[in-house]
């Protein structure tokens, strides 16, 4: 008798040392996938800054040339390089701004080619000025020559009044652009449902179906709001993950390869909707050619090369 008690508190506290275990396995997983979701939200804010950062600078050096072609123009000087290099600058801007990744190391190069341009322009500008100078200056008498001086120095104060009001007004708009990178980086998916509509195009919402009743997927979600993201049609890419990770992919139904993280993978199918940028309702179907294999899937939602959300359903036996 002595001896069964024994035996139950030895499995007793056997069961409480598998216990402890676990709830320790548990507590690592749910820290280490929380850690991993913190650096990729700060990755994605970085990008977002370097990306408005960018546009920045390509805006002021757009601010900068207008105002030496006007400059140069008043004194008489030719303005068709500069001329040719503000139409290169806005076909910049424009391919930026259309661009649907972050490629701001491109960009910086071009930043700095163009930067060197407004300082050889600089130089440019010193020489018209001292050829208009000497040009008063041999024409006019003493007396008209010290109010030329007396002009240009007047010009000259309002021109660094004017460069300043423009450093002020670069400074406000930085700093507003880095307030909203604060608030959202990239286009997410909210309050995505993963739903299925059979051969007479009756939809459910389940979490388990059968796999012959499932002709089509449709998803169901939300895009928020987002100051950062033009208004312009945005290509939404879905990927269907099999029980064992594999991508659901048929190039009949609009299956194809693009690119996560630098790296080519495969997508399901793919949809371009028009971004309102009003936290609009967005519904996309995928027709499955073939029955789903009993287990779980995963579905995961890309745009603009970021995941922007995900879910799962589940096919019976």
């Amino acid at each position: 008798m002595q001896q069964e008690q024994k035996n139950k508190q030895s499995i007793a506290w056997a069961m409480v040392v598998v216990l402890g275990l676990a709830t320790a396995m548990f507590g690592y997983l749910f820290t280490t996938q929380k850690n991993e979701l913190t650096q990729q939200e700060s990755l994605v804010v970085e990008k977002a800054r370097e990306l408005a950062i960018t546009k920045t600078k390509l805006d002021s050096i757009s601010t900068v040339l207008d105002a030496k072609i006007a400059e140069i123009e008043k004194l008489g000087g030719d303005v068709t390089e500069l001329t040719k290099v503000k139409e290169r600058l806005e076909a910049d801007k424009l391919a930026f701004s259309r661009s649907r990744k972050v490629e701001t190391g491109k960009y910086l190069g071009k930043i700095k080619e163009y930067e060197k341009f407004l300082v050889e322009k600089d130089e440019m500008i010193a020489q018209l000025k001292a050829e208009n100078e000497h040009l008063m200056a041999s024409n006019d008498s003493l007396s008209t020559h010290v109010g030329a001086l007396t002009s240009e120095r007047e010009r000259l104060v309002q021109r660094q009044a004017e460069l300043t009001d423009s450093v002020v007004t670069f400074t406000a708009a930085n700093q507003e652009l880095s307030a909203k990178v604060s608030k959202a980086a990239a286009l997410r998916a909210q309050n995505l449902k993963v739903l299925t509509v059979n051969s007479r195009g009756k939809v459910k919402d389940r979490e388990e179906y059968k796999s012959s009743r499932v002709d089509k997927l449709k998803l169901v979600f939300n895009l928020p709001e987002n100051e950062l993201t033009a208004q312009e049609p945005k290509d939404i890419y879905i990927r269907v993950l099999d029980p064992e990770g594999a991508v659901v992919a048929d190039d009949a139904t609009g299956s194809g390869e693009f690119e996560i993280d630098g790296a080519p993978s495969k997508f399901t199918t793919r949809e371009s909707i028009a971004y309102q940028n009003n936290n609009q309702k967005v519904e996309m179907l995928y027709d499955n050619t073939s029955q789903f294999r009993p287990g779980k899937y995963n579905v995961e939602l890309y745009a603009e090369g970021y995941k922007i959300g995900g879910g799962n359903f589940t096919i019976k036996k």
